[in-house]
């Protein structure tokens, strides 16, 4: 397996791996792995020649300073875990310096509104640390796929309008959520929880089963002031928001429509840490 640190020493092994006419995917990752992280790496190596996991926790989308240092770093493990699922995967895990030099600062993007809402109002400047990001990562590697889990929904749509919009030449793959056996989603943040309140934030997507289920017959606001009341007794458990919103414009939804499709999306405390989730609901 070769890490890389530099943007250099990656683009020279690409450009090796490309003139032997190689397919190229990429992972991004800001590291503390585990097994959505590796679903989406398997995908990669069984639909490319060369896969390439990016490792770099980037401070552009920490809204919150103690946030981004309490953020897991462990690249030995996470070069462990990368290796059980194959010893052909190139890792690239620069310094911060070496994505941004001096400046640390994010571009300034405009997303047709997808970053407005949700994750958005919630988070200032997120989105655009993200794109910040992203963009420079699919700009080194240059990749003909790049894959990002489901969990991270209204990230994933806004950058395929990202990649939409600054035409660059990549296949944006969504992998579906990978949950613990409680049905929590995997996240890196998890590590952060008791196992007692790792195992009660599972309460999280059994709402979003229920608000599925009664998604048929029950409006949109009947179902939010539903999951909202269901949080009121949850000692462990804060709701930040609950929305019901199109997949493709993220418009929260008024009135619901036979032909549009519709994801339940949700960020709670669980203590001091934030979890997020969504589930289709038709």
């Amino acid at each position: 397996m070769d890490v890389f640190h530099e943007k250099r020493e990656i683009r020279s092994f690409l450009n090796q791996e490309r003139s032997k006419d190689k397919t190229v995917g990429l992972v991004p990752t800001m590291g503390a792995l585990h097994q959505g992280h590796l679903s989406l790496v398997s995908k990669s190596v069984s639909e490319n020649d060369v896969t390439v996991v990016s490792v770099f926790v980037n401070p552009t989308q920490f809204d919150n300073p103690d946030d981004l240092e309490k953020y897991p770093r462990k690249l030995q493990a996470d070069l462990d875990l990368l290796k059980a699922v194959s010893e052909d995967i190139a890792v690239f895990s620069p310094a911060v310096s070496e994505m941004y030099g001096e400046k640390i600062t994010s571009e300034q993007y405009d997303f047709d509104g997808l970053d407005k809402v949700m994750e958005g109002e919630f988070r200032s400047g997120h989105f655009e640390g993200v794109g910040t990001i992203v963009e420079a990562l699919l700009n080194t590697v240059t990749p003909d796929r790049a894959y990002f889990g489901e969990k991270d929904f209204q990230q994933l749509q806004i950058i395929k309008k990202l990649v939409a919009k600054r035409k660059i030449p990549v296949e944006i793959v969504g992998c579906p959520i990978e949950r613990e056996t409680h049905g929590l989603a995997m996240s890196s943040r998890n590590e952060r929880l008791s196992a007692e309140t790792r195992l009660n934030a599972g309460f999280i997507y059994q709402t979003l089963k229920a608000a599925k289920e009664k998604f048929g017959t029950e409006s949109a606001k009947y179902i939010a002031d539903w999951v909202r009341s269901q949080f009121n007794n949850q000692n462990e458990l804060k709701l930040e928001y609950f929305e019901i919103a199109d997949e493709e414009t993220l418009t929260p939804v008024l009135t619901k429509q036979e032909d549009m499709k519709y994801r339940g999306f949700i960020a709670v405390y669980a203590n001091e840490v934030r979890l997020i989730d969504n589930l289709r609901l038709n």
